[in-house]
């Protein structure tokens, strides 16, 4: 196989057209369309569907990106290593992370990774959904309890708890009587279980707020609206100065905040780089450390 073509089809892959690739890469667009057409011919496979106004890739075509783009890069990172005399991070690093930490952590350690790496172009968005890492181009994703997935590694870098709260001159719930609740998200009536001064008690919730950030949620559980259940690194410093009080922890609830990075692809210089930050940031992963960054 032609790795010089190899090379070209994982560019016009990355960038999703020929025009696009050819910008990127400052090339004649002709002469990636004549290599991939060469590749496409030495394989024997048709690798992209070719439309009037657009370009897809076929299934062949995915699989070859998917299993060849990570190590291409690979090649190209140990040979501007070796050429530069080190392994000093820098190029783009591309990483999803969770809205709730991103907006409480993310901008500080970023820019303090920045400061420390400047030949590093650190790209970061927030969102809670799945992310296809390969096909998005992601070099890392932070996410919180991640489902098992047999093609992505990592470590559990920060751990969390969540507790139920509510104003200080909230009524505590009595009996089976439902009390006001704000919620993250749609919700019906909710029965949450929950460990106190008392034990184990269930606390039984109409929602009466829905609402789609954590920080909004929070807010209006000190305005006086109802309880919540939070992480008990967003509302620690509000317990500690009496703006909300604790009604119990909630069972089987724990947290995991994990990074993680495609198994098959060696780590680069500026992954690990990034690793090592985090587990500087939280060296016991423990929710005051993620608190201490939210009271900054």
């Amino acid at each position: 196989m032609d790795l010089l073509s190899l090379s070209d089809f994982v560019l016009v892959a990355r960038h999703g057209g020929f025009g696009r690739a050819a910008r990127a890469a400052g090339r004649p667009k002709a002469t990636l369309s004549r290599r991939v057409a060469e590749l496409e011919a030495s394989l024997g496979l048709r690798l992209f569907e070719r439309g009037s106004r657009m370009l897809k890739l076929t299934e062949e075509g995915r699989a070859l990106h998917e299993r060849t783009g990570a190590l291409l890069t690979e090649i190209d990172e140990t040979a501007a290593a070796i050429a530069s005399g080190g392994s000093t991070p820098r190029g783009r690093l591309r990483i999803s992370a969770p809205l709730l930490f991103s907006q409480t952590a993310m901008g500080k350690i970023a820019a303090g990774f920045a400061l420390k790496y400047p030949e590093v172009r650190l790209e970061i968005t927030n969102e809670d959904r799945a992310v296809d890492m390969i096909e998005e181009a992601y070099d890392l994703v932070i996410r919180v309890n991640p489902a098992p997935d047999a093609s992505l590694v990592g470590r559990a870098f920060l751990h969390d708890r969540l507790v139920v709260v509510a104003s200080p001159d909230f009524s505590s719930p009595v009996g089976d009587v439902a009390v006001p609740g704000v919620v993250r998200g749609a919700g019906s009536q909710q029965v949450w279980n929950v460990s106190g001064a008392k034990g184990s008690e269930t606390i039984r919730v109409d929602p009466v707020l829905a609402l789609s950030s954590l920080i909004m949620v929070r807010d209006a559980v000190r305005a006086g609206v109802g309880v919540a259940r939070l992480p008990i690194s967003l509302v620690s410093n509000d317990l500690a100065d009496g703006s909300l009080r604790h009604l119990g922890d909630v069972e089987g609830a724990g947290i995991a905040l994990w990074a993680l990075y495609p198994s098959r692809r060696l780590l680069s210089a500026r992954v690990s780089a990034f690793l090592e930050f985090l587990k500087h940031a939280f060296p016991n992963g423990t929710p005051d450390e993620l608190a201490a960054y939210i009271g900054k």
